[in-house]
């Protein structure tokens, strides 16, 4: 007997502008696909163009009438931030969905950003960090939903305040770990925030468990001249049942995005064993993330590392 696959029902989004991050593949893509196919426009910010326009082709094949639109952006670059942000603020379009889903994972060696920032940290948080903040009228003006895609990565090891940047020791996991609970001190900050100063946003977290993406695939510009172990045992996995599908994995972060049950600084993840798959719930948030001076603290150093600010600050804890 064939399994049933979890799902969820999304409400209609006619009207409604949304923008996700890292939607040329995998989670992304179909993040970006239901969101089409509920009536959003949707707007992909991509780094490779190429890959971009395949996956406007793959959403269009599914739905034919999509509103669906490519901008450049580079994570790993706070000029190329501030330029998508120039140019979304000069369209001056409300955005009501906002998905910070690209990331990279576990590079072999260090790697820096364009800004001199270790590769991880600066693209999955600092890179969304400076998005969010060039993006925040147009957020504010919708009413913004925002969600964070963190990882069960970020339920393990710390930040590692002392070397933010791993100049003295890198180590990949924990690396990527710091990232991911960077990220989600942030997402849970930037809604009591939004509650404190009137922002009307409301900023969720979501991880979308394991599943056979490709964060973990043969990548040449990360290092990686082929797949990690990880990931071909996690495909063997998904084939089993044991852990989700790309098709599960989408679902936290769309029930986060569009769901009315879905209220501020909450976690979604799937809800079968181990969190790793099955349909979407909320779960308790990760213990490294419930620190409210460690929230306040990762904001001031990204301010000061991406140089934005944020209007309407709360005061200094």
């Amino acid at each position: 007997m064939a399994r049933i696959r979890p799902d969820i029902t999304v409400p209609d989004l006619s009207g409604k502008l949304a923008v996700v991050t890292g939607a040329s593949d995998g989670v992304g893509l179909g993040l970006a696909t239901r969101l089409a196919g509920a009536g959003a426009e949707v707007v992909m910010p991509v780094r490779n163009r190429r890959k971009g326009e395949a996956a406007v082709a793959t959403i269009r094949s599914r739905h034919p009438h999509a509103a669906v639109s490519l901008r450049d952006v580079d994570l790993a670059s706070l000029d190329s931030v501030a330029a998508l942000g120039d140019r979304l603020r000069g369209e001056n379009r409300p955005i009501h969905v906002l998905v910070n889903n690209a990331g990279v994972m576990t590079p072999p060696t260090r790697q820096s950003t364009m800004d001199g920032f270790e590769l991880q940290f600066g693209s999955n948080h600092l890179g969304h960090f400076a998005l969010v903040a060039n993006l925040l009228p147009l957020l504010r003006a919708g009413a913004a939903r925002v969600v964070a895609q963190i990882s069960v990565a970020a339920d393990e090891n710390a930040i590692n305040w002392d070397d933010l940047h791993w100049q003295r020791s890198y180590h990949a996991r924990r690396a990527y770990s710091q990232s991911k609970i960077a990220f989600g001190l942030f997402g849970l900050e930037l809604h009591r925030r939004s509650q404190a100063a009137g922002w009307g946003i409301t900023s969720n977290l979501s991880h979308p468990g394991i599943a056979p993406t490709n964060l973990l695939a043969a990548r040449l510009e990360l290092g990686r001249t082929k797949d990690a172990v990880g990931v071909r045992l996690i495909r063997a996995l998904s084939r089993g049942g044991i852990v989700g599908t790309v098709e599960t994995a989408v679902l936290p972060a769309l029930f986060a995005a569009t769901s009315p049950d879905a209220g501020g600084a909450r976690l979604f993840g799937p809800s079968r064993f181990r969190h790793m798959s099955g349909p979407p719930a909320e779960q308790a948030v990760y213990t490294r993330l419930r620190g409210a001076d460690d929230a306040a603290r990762i904001w001031r150093i990204s301010e000061e590392l991406t140089g934005t600010a944020f209007p309407a600050a709360l005061p200094a804890r």
